[in-house]
């Protein structure tokens, strides 16, 4: 529908087509909302299962657990499914639930601006412009690769580019190789690209903790039974889920009982790696968990490989085809691929979101992201973000945060109709600064925290704006509904008011001329109702 000014008019905008994306996207239509876009700056829906399609890539939680309750997947190929099956999962829940027509692809979110006369978002976009009254920011964490800045890089006569952003036209046979980083993407890429490779340097900032990784293909017989009888499906599902709530206590409570599970990745480690100095430079001096633990049972045998090297220091210099480490260890590559993360702590879009009093959500977080119940940020009234600050997970999957998110988002709108007319909600900083430090204190004795660890879940000034330290069970009875007392409720009753009494007068004067010549006729005063 188009708005006062010309420009379309929709009721939501949702930002990103990824889980979150989607998922917002088909429970407003569940919610018989119809009036909304999805912004998708891609030409594909994915989101970071689209943008990461490097060699290896796959899910480090169980297929059945990471997809949606509302579109259970009986046909997933193994238990770890890989990024092509996830992306064609995300189109098929795109075709399914008759999402297109709200898709704009090719459609990037240049800047969205409160207008606070209007009370509805400007958007300005890569395509042309729209307005909103709400904006639900799906973008991930997850979307804008991380780059860092090292000196000389900039004169590499190779190929350089990041995990996330492949270049699928350079062939890797036969080359030499480094991998910068080894987070999840490095321990999948290693193992995939070993074999063809000429030579693979593995550049080693900090070692990761790493389990086995029990994939298997799921038989045909479990994908039948699963079709025919749904509730063997949501059982595994459930059994799944359960046994990961459990472990949660460990690593937000007890951190220390997490020391069982480093004898098993030690074990793990030993059973590939028989050097006992390599040994020594693979294994973490920091607690388990303190980083993401990751899952490989290719891992270490590759790294045990006789054309693969591990450089147990980060990069400091390159210098034209040598990489220098900063240990001084040199080494003559040609190509580069960094596996160094994402902008988590820092989002981008976050400069691109210009809230009620002129200030952009980047600086509002400049002294850390905070959202209340990682929904809602103070003075950004009708904005809302899925997967927000302190609402990331160690151990399980995100899919189940996004859907207590979706039900926060749903009951959002619907206050916005019970409080019926134009208006909006706005979070108060009182309720979003009591929220942050319920979870900031609630931090303090999880492992991510104390675990002797510098990890991307903490920001700049070394807080931990990313993790929810509590079960996924907990949080979504803590965003099931809307408190309204934690927000302010914005009208614009008295501009309504003075442009009813605008148009009052308008008519009054153009009855003016109709009425002369007659003696009764009143003059007509400036400002009457």
């Amino acid at each position: 529908m188009g708005g006062m000014d010309g420009r379309e008019h929709v009721r939501v905008a949702v930002i990103g087509s990824g889980f979150g994306g989607l998922g917002a996207a088909v429970r407003l239509r569940r919610e018989g909302i119809t009036d909304f876009v999805v912004l998708e700056r891609a030409g594909s829906v994915g989101g970071t299962w689209r943008d990461n399609s490097y060699p290896g890539c796959a899910c480090d939680v169980p297929s059945h657990l990471y997809s949606f309750s509302f579109a259970p997947n009986p046909d997933w190929p193994r238990t770890f499914s890989g990024q092509p099956a996830i992306r064609a999962y995300l189109e098929h829940v795109a075709d399914t639930f008759g999402l297109r027509p709200h898709i704009r692809l090719d459609c990037e979110v240049r800047m969205m601006r409160w207008n606070a006369d209007e009370l509805h978002w400007e958007i300005e976009t890569s395509a042309g412009e729209l307005t909103a009254d709400v904006v639900v920011s799906a973008t991930g964490p997850l979307s804008d690769p991380k780059m860092p800045q090292v000196p000389g890089l900039d004169t590499f006569p190779g190929k350089v580019f990041h995990s996330a952003r492949w270049d699928h036209d350079y062939d890797l046979r036969g080359k030499r190789v480094a991998m910068i980083g080894t987070g999840a993407s490095a321990i999948q890429i290693v193992p995939a690209i070993a074999p063809d490779v000429e030579r693979l340097t593995l550049f080693q900032r900090t070692p990761p903790w790493v389990m086995p990784r029990t994939d298997r293909a799921i038989s045909t017989a479990e994908r039948w039974l699963h079709r025919q009888l749904p509730f063997t499906r949501a059982a595994r599902r459930g059994l799944l889920w359960g046994i990961r709530e459990l472990q949660v206590s460990a690593f937000t409570k007890r951190p220390n009982q997490l020391g069982l599970i480093e004898s098993l990745a030690k074990a793990n480690m030993a059973r590939s790696i028989k050097d006992p100095q390599l040994r020594a430079e693979l294994t973490p001096s920091y607690r388990i968990g303190c980083k993401r633990i990751l899952l490989s049972s290719e891992y270490y045998p590759a790294l045990a490989r006789p054309n693969v090297d591990l450089v147990a220091s980060g990069l400091s210099e390159v210098r034209g085809s040598t990489l220098v480490a900063a240990d001084g260890t040199e080494t003559e590559v040609d190509a580069v691929i960094f596996g160094t993360g994402f902008h988590v702590t820092d989002m981008p879009i976050a400069d691109r979101v210009v809230g009620a009093g002129g200030v952009t959500l980047a600086d509002a977080w400049k002294g850390g992201m905070q959202a209340l119940r990682g929904a809602t940020a103070a003075g950004f009234p009708n904005w809302m973000t899925i997967i927000g600050p302190n609402t990331g997970l160690g151990n399980s999957s995100m899919i189940l945060m996004i859907e207590s998110q979706l039900n926060y988002m749903a009951d959002y709108l619907r206050q916005l109709d019970v409080l019926g007319g134009r208006a909006a909600l706005a979070a108060r900083p009182s309720a979003v600064g009591a929220w942050n430090r319920r979870v900031q204190a609630r931090m303090e004795r999880t492992v991510w925290n104390t675990g002797g660890c510098t990890s991307w879940y903490l920001d700049p000034n070394g807080r931990n704006t990313t993790v929810w330290p509590g079960t996924t069970g907990e949080f979504r009875r803590e965003t099931r509904s809307v408190d309204l007392a934690e927000y302010e409720v914005v009208r614009i009753r008295e501009r309504e008011r003075e442009r009813g009494r605008g148009q009052d007068r308008i008519a009054a004067e153009a009855a003016v001329p109709a009425a002369a010549g007659h003696a009764a006729a009143a003059p007509v005063e400036e400002g009457a109702a």
